[in-house]
């Protein structure tokens, strides 16, 4: 059971993951069941908080990255005494030594100027630890046994600070030692997402949105026979109800489907999230801490196919299209091998790629290195740079075997008047992506939904 920033943002949203802990624990003893494994997440806006101190505590601007740290304090103090009706000095005292340790941390980025990954990692890991103490408190408060395990300590990665990768066979090892047996006990264990730590134990952390990674992560290891990710929402949408206010909730998903709309911008679920599950075949159930009694959107190979269906439509800003021809043209070989190694050589993701003999046009996301790429990629090509650009993204079961469905797509488009920059329809039969001008994505996706998902569809999929 994961649960994410909004689930545990205040003492109000912390008693409902009680209640969600409660029941399912309960319901775990009456079956004969382990008891559930908990991955909380920070609350939410702290991680950009705590990223934002440290950054101006790099910076030399002590006085600030104190108020951030004041700011960080007083929101969770107020959630222990809002929270907690018992005595609240032992909590406070463990709280209490993570903000001194971060009071150090400032002192020492103001001496130092330099702000790297791994003392990123350490100051970002915070966040986790303040809400799980917290959390672990309330549950046995309310008689829910709990057990508070540092994740640290289980979950074992690389040492790619910021980005880091689970080490499979010890995180499984530890799982099965040091999580396992509480479990089966019938405690209830409870660890944080988004951070580990390397063999040496220095802070690690998976990533923006790892908390999601790691509770899969760790049913992987548990065998789960389920994963749940509490959010804010109540399942898997047709689109981003904040574009489209009438979005429809999806009863059932595939993996493949999934991990095409969280790599395209749905924000419900982390891409990574995917992989650990699909590897076990884990059911994951996407979910509302604020409206528990929804029954949210089930992702699972064990689904129905239904060829040709749109299920639901993601859209991704902040993209660059690059441009490229090659200098050499026709019957040049290579060319595309060359381009793909700038582009892996400075660990840039390609979203998007479509090519011809003498020209590829690509979609990226990261731009850090933009500049660098652009200087290496001269050497060979003519290159063309497309700013404020956005990819949409139409996702469902073997669209593109799906008769008229693209017609659709780019009839509904002409209508507005969106100029389509760029089209990808290549390997991925579930996945018809498109770029266009940030200005006009709400635009495209308000068209592609009205087009496909206005009328009632079938109650099976969609709610």
């Amino acid at each position: 059971m994961k649960f994410g920033g909004t689930s545990v943002e205040d003492a109000a949203a912390m008693r409902n993951v009680v209640e969600i802990v409660r029941k399912e624990a309960t319901s775990a003893r009456q079956r004969g069941d382990a008891a559930p494994m908990v991955i909380t997440s920070a609350c939410a806006g702290i991680t950009n908080k705590l990223i934002m101190l440290a950054e101006i505590a790099a910076q030399g601007k002590r006085s600030e990255a104190k108020d951030v740290l004041k700011a960080i304090k007083s929101h969770h103090q107020k959630i222990v005494a809002e929270l907690i009706q018992s005595d609240t000095k032992p909590l406070n005292e463990q709280l209490s030594e993570l903000f001194d340790d971060l009071s150090n941390f400032i002192k020492a980025l103001d001496v130092f100027g330099e702000l790297t990954p791994r003392l990123l990692d350490s100051v970002a890991s915070n966040g986790e630890l303040f809400s799980s103490l917290i959390l672990a408190r309330a549950l046995n408060d309310a008689e829910v046994r709990t057990v508070w395990v540092d994740a640290r300590e289980a979950l074992i990665t690389d040492d790619s600070f910021g980005k880091a990768q689970p080490l499979w066979d010890i995180v499984e090892k530890n799982a099965q030692e040091k999580i396992l047996p509480h479990l089966h006990a019938g405690t209830v264990v409870l660890s944080q997402g988004y951070l580990g730590a390397t063999m040496s134990g220095k802070t690690t952390t998976l990533g923006r949105g790892g908390s999601d990674y790691s509770a899969a992560i760790f049913g992987a290891a548990l065998g789960a026979s389920a994963i749940q990710i509490w959010t804010d929402v109540d399942g898997v949408l047709t689109t981003d109800p904040r574009l489209v206010p009438e979005a429809r909730r999806l009863k059932v998903m595939t993996f493949r489907e999934a991990a095409e709309l969280a790599y395209f911008g749905a924000k419900v679920l982390h891409p990574s999230t995917i992989r650990p599950a699909v590897k076990q075949n884990i059911p994951v159930y996407v979910l509302n801490s604020k409206r528990p009694h929804i029954e949210g959107t089930l992702i699972t190979n064990a689904v129905q196919s239904f060829e040709g269906m749109m299920k639901s439509i993601a859209h991704k800003k902040g993209q660059v299209i690059v441009n490229l021809t090659s200098t050499q043209m026709l019957d040049a070989y290579g060319f595309l091998y060359k381009v793909s190694k700038v582009f892996a050589d400075y660990q840039t993701p390609i979203d998007m790629i479509s090519t011809s003999e003498v020209s590829i046009s690509l979609t990226i996301g990261d731009a850090t290195h933009l500049d660098k790429i652009v200087a290496e990629l001269e050497s060979i090509a003519e290159v063309e740079i497309e700013r404020n650009i956005a990819i949409v993204c139409v996702v469902g079961d073997n669209l593109r075997a799906a008769p008229g469905v693209a017609a659709r797509i780019f009839s509904a488009l002409a209508q507005q008047r969106i100029n389509i920059k760029m089209i990808s329809q290549g390997a991925s039969e579930i996945n018809i992506g498109f770029a266009v001008d940030e200005k006009d994505a709400q635009t495209a996706v308000k068209a592609l939904h009205q087009e496909f998902f206005s009328e009632v569809l079938s109650s099976t999929i969609f709610a």
